[in-house]
């Protein structure tokens, strides 16, 4: 049986900020409630739902899964929930895809939900788990110092410094002054960058995005229910996923080549042979400065070692020839793990539609592509939308 078309027809997105009051539950339901609004869905439109959303210590909740489930609007539907790090968001999305483009369901649900400010002490204290036990653990291993290394590496390969990256970081807290949700929005520079608070080095404050809590939520369907819901529905041209080994010590991390073979995956089932002419904006995996840089070149988008001239050349600008998170990404709007790949997803639906507000891309997308990364660096996860 051939695959289906599949198309987005709907999303919605919580704020971006540490929460004392709502639970995870309540930020799955706001979501689920915004995107199926959206569309002038109810769930009882909806056939299944997938949810993405990180361990249990994050929430602080055990079985997190089960809890989130009505929230996200799955009571007494099929229902799934996957996590494979930072590349939950468009992970899950791709579970959707499946859910749709498999036959088995016309309609699926998509949430994704995280909230980082419950883990106690702190999220450090959870993915220090996620090390082996014999070989890293002892050494009290943490995911900045960790990117840190690789950060060096990819500096190092091409020579690059450290105020051409933190170009970056300007380019995308200035766009997320533009975004409804964001949380570290703010007008810098390159000076205020380098000269924050060293966390390990070449990593400083300015470089990484913040703790968050968040939601964010988007509707799949059919064609035939796409078409009958909407005038503007966003196609899934390509989807692609990549997993490397979590062994980061036996790799050389100057270059991320799970990111290039899920490109290369989503490229092909797309029929995009030329990424860079067709492909016309992105919202790559930002939670560190240097990851979108990484992440452009692992995507084919930038040569290797080229992503931070196209960015000083103002090529990633909004207004540029490649807008690269004209969102404000999660430097700028923030990092609830899952929740933030899933935006990924949500801005590319909202720029191909021409709906992005302030934050829209000059023109008219026709097609855009999402991307998110995780877990020790290994997990690469790409989705192409296209009108």
């Amino acid at each position: 049986m051939a695959m289906r078309k599949v198309a987005v027809v709907g999303a919605g997105m919580t704020k971006f900020m540490r929460r004392a009051q709502e639970t995870g539950r309540e930020l799955a339901f706001q979501a689920s409630r915004m995107a199926l609004d959206s569309c002038e869905m109810t769930l009882d439109d909806i056939d299944a739902v997938a949810l993405g959303t990180a361990p249990d210590a994050f929430d602080g909740l055990h079985m997190k899964g089960e809890y989130l489930s009505d929230g996200a609007g799955a009571w007494h539907k099929p229902y799934m929930r996957c996590y494979v790090g930072g590349g939950t968001g468009v992970f899950a999305a791709i579970q959707g895809w499946y859910h749709v483009a498999s036959g088995l369901f016309d309609t699926c649900l998509v949430v994704c939900e995280e909230k980082m400010s419950s883990c106690m002490p702190h999220p450090q204290g959870a993915f220090l788990t996620i090390f082996d036990h014999t070989t890293e653990r002892a050494l009290k291993p943490n995911l900045i110092w960790i990117f840190a290394l690789e950060m060096n590496r990819y500096m190092t390969m091409h020579g690059i410094e450290k105020k051409d990256i933190a170009l970056v970081a300007v380019k995308n807290k200035r766009n997320a002054l533009d975004h409804p949700c964001a949380q570290l929005a703010a007008n810098i520079t390159v000076e205020d960058v380098l000269n924050s608070e060293v966390l390990a080095w070449p990593v400083q404050r300015l470089d990484i995005s913040p703790t968050s809590d968040g939601a964010v939520a988007i509707v799949m369907a059919a064609e035939h229910v796409a078409k009958r819901i909407t005038d503007k529905p966003a196609w899934v041209r390509g989807v692609g996923w990549s997993l490397d080994t979590a062994y980061w010590t036996s790799r050389d991390l100057y270059y991320p080549k799970y990111v290039e073979y899920a490109a290369r995956m989503a490229y092909d089932m797309a029929g995009i042979t030329e990424p860079r002419k067709e492909i016309h904006v992105v919202e790559p995996y930002d939670p560190f400065d240097y990851k979108e840089l990484h992440h452009l070149e692992g995507l084919l988008l930038a040569d290797k070692g080229d992503a931070p001239r196209l960015t000083a050349e103002g090529v990633t600008a909004r207004d540029g020839n490649m807008p690269v998170c004209p969102s404000g990404g999660m430097l700028g709007v923030g990092n609830p793990i899952a929740a933030a790949g899933l935006m990924k997803i949500s801005e590319i639906f909202w720029q191909l539609r021409g709906e992005a507000g302030k934050r829209q891309v000059p023109g008219q997308p026709k097609t855009g592509l999402a991307q998110s990364w995780g877990d020790l660096m290994q997990v690469g996860c790409v989705m192409i939308l296209g009108v």
